[in-house]
């Protein structure tokens, strides 16, 4: 058919949106949700001995009042997952928190975000009164026995003058401790943010440091079995064994690109009426992706092309004797 010609079929079978063909898809591997969904779902989390860690280790920062807490790892690790099961936990004891997403802001738009999601009876366009209804709330929460959460992701972004005006919150307290837990999330530009000399005062102040790290082989293929469980298949017979330790290679552990991987093979295996994912589809799938990891065809390339100028370049010009 060429460009310009009308397809009448479309006017009995119209092109199906995508929650429509996922629909289909999850029908025909009898899933009852998208186990590789790459928003970050706590049903879906992966309890890792680091994961588990991690979310202890916010649980009791937190429930200690120990106030400054940060929470780093690579791209796509799952530390988003990690505050929304650390928001879950909040919810479940009545904490009041605020919870801030994007860090791309001046400090007049930290404190109204800030404002807005503590839900601050006051002017929030005033830090003044910002400041004065959050003390108020801090301490009603405190006469309770209870405190207040001040959660920040992307904090690698924060500017430097955001990052000291979240110092000084760290200030508000009591004699029973810090009024107001703030958690830090970031990639690792975080903790080297952290480590300069203008922000040594609230580096002393951090008290509790988590840290992700890629899954290791092991993990990765419990981290996909896990989500296909979850999904509706306890036994999943998708991903043989060596698709499963070409996965885990070519997303170099990282839970999200894991996710991307795995989606991207079921759409297709669903695609090729398939019931088993095979090398040969999951090459397809990394070539659509962009996809590079040590080895692949793109790594040699870039690899060789650096290699030949070097070869190219002599290595000494002697004169005849």
């Amino acid at each position: 058919m060429f460009l310009g010609e009308y397809d009448r079929s479309w006017d009995i079978f119209p092109p199906e949106p995508l929650t429509m063909q996922r629909a289909i898809y999850n029908a025909y591997f009898g899933f009852t949700d998208n186990p590789f969904n790459i928003s970050p779902d706590p049903e879906f989390l992966y309890r890792s001995p680091q994961h588990e860690e991690a979310l202890a280790n916010l649980i009791y920062g937190v429930q200690s009042r120990k106030g400054f807490i940060v929470l780093t790892g690579e791209v796509g690790t799952g530390k988003t997952t990690m505050l929304e099961c650390l928001r879950d936990y909040l919810d479940t004891v009545r904490t009041e928190f605020a919870f801030i997403f994007n860090s791309r802001l001046d400090p007049e738009q930290f404190f109204e975000m800030m404002a807005f999601d503590f839900d601050l009876d006051c002017d929030r366009k005033s830090k003044t009164d910002i400041l004065f209804a959050l003390n108020n709330l801090l301490l009603q929460q405190a006469e309770r026995g209870r405190t207040c959460v001040l959660i920040v992701d992307e904090a690698h972004n924060l500017e430097w003058d955001v990052l000291e005006e979240i110092r000084l919150l760290g200030n508000l307290e009591n004699r029973g401790g810090k009024l107001l837990q703030i958690i830090l999330a970031g990639q690792p530009e975080l903790d080297r943010k952290l480590d300069a000399p203008n922000l040594r005062q609230l580096k002393q102040r951090i008290v509790l440091r988590c840290s992700l790290d890629p899954l290791e082989p092991a993990e990765a293929s419990a981290y996909v079995e896990s989500r296909m469980a979850r999904a509706g298949m306890p036994n999943q017979t998708v991903f043989p064994p060596q698709v499963l330790e070409e996965i885990y290679k070519r997303s170099r552990g990282i839970p999200r690109v894991i996710n991307l991987i795995c989606d991207n093979l079921l759409v297709t295996a669903f695609a090729m009426e398939q019931k088993v994912a095979t090398v040969a589809m999951l090459d397809e799938v990394c070539q659509d992706l962009r996809l590079e990891w040590p080895g692949s065809a793109r790594d040699r390339r870039s690899r060789s092309r650096y290699n030949v100028e070097e070869e190219a370049a002599p290595v000494s010009l002697k004169a005849d004797s």
